[in-house]
């Protein structure tokens, strides 16, 4: 092999592995924004389930210690308000100054190790284990129900949670795949990640109510 294949052999190498940098680079960069992205969808579906679990406190279809318990894990689980704009501003930079109160420089490598915070996501538990103890049995439910409005007051609480459980599986499974991929070890040597937090899986309870039926199962019976 003369030196002029030589060096087009090296040539041709050190451009595939390049080639199979760049897009590797790419598909982590894409995975660090998904998983941004799947963290603050989850984020609006904790507050919207807080909101309708508000509007079931406000509903007058509790009994009145069973809604000042709901109460305060609905007030608990505030304070998260603008999490959500904060890291969307971080994930799409045209939007930063749509959002207010976001830091400049900010960037996703920054928002991948914020997560939700042990507090939220123990206020977000505590608000279950409270909905849960006053929609567990069917004839609690059936209390609910039976006031004005209650019917639909349940129906959003459980859209709202059943996205909450599956805004959380979409999440943590972005979380794993991005795991998979920084474990890699030529990823680790060409450090890819940069100085990028590594993510983390959200845990919380978000067990159903066994009473609660899922979206759309109640059928009112003048309606049957």
């Amino acid at each position: 092999m003369t030196w002029s294949e030589v060096v087009v052999a090296v040539v041709a190498v050190l451009g595939a592995l390049l080639v199979v940098g760049w897009r590797a680079a790419t598909r982590l960069d894409r995975l660090h924004r998904k998983v941004v992205a799947s963290r603050i969808a989850l984020d609006a579906q904790l507050v919207r389930r807080a909101s309708a679990a508000g509007d079931l406190v406000v509903s007058g279809a509790l009994d009145p210690v069973a809604a000042l318990l709901v109460a305060d894990a609905v007030v608990a689980t505030g304070g998260s308000e603008g999490q959500g704009g904060r890291e969307l501003a971080v994930a799409v930079p045209d939007l930063a100054d749509e959002v207010r109160g976001v830091a400049t420089g900010r960037i996703i490598g920054e928002a991948l190790g914020e997560g939700l915070g042990t507090e939220r996501t123990d206020a977000e538990s505590n608000l279950s284990a409270a909905l849960r103890g006053v929609l567990d049995t069917p004839e609690e439910v059936a209390q609910v129900r039976s006031a004005p409005g209650g019917t639909d007051v349940l129906e959003a609480l459980s859209a709202a949670w059943f996205r909450v459980q599956l805004a959380r599986r979409f999440h943590n499974e972005a979380v794993a795949q991005t795991q998979r991929m920084r474990a890699k070890g030529w990823v680790r040597l060409a450090r890819l990640a940069g100085r990028a937090a590594m993510p983390q899986t959200v845990e919380l309870d978000d067990a159903w109510p066994v009473g609660l039926g899922r979206p759309g199962s109640h059928v009112d019976p003048e309606e049957a």
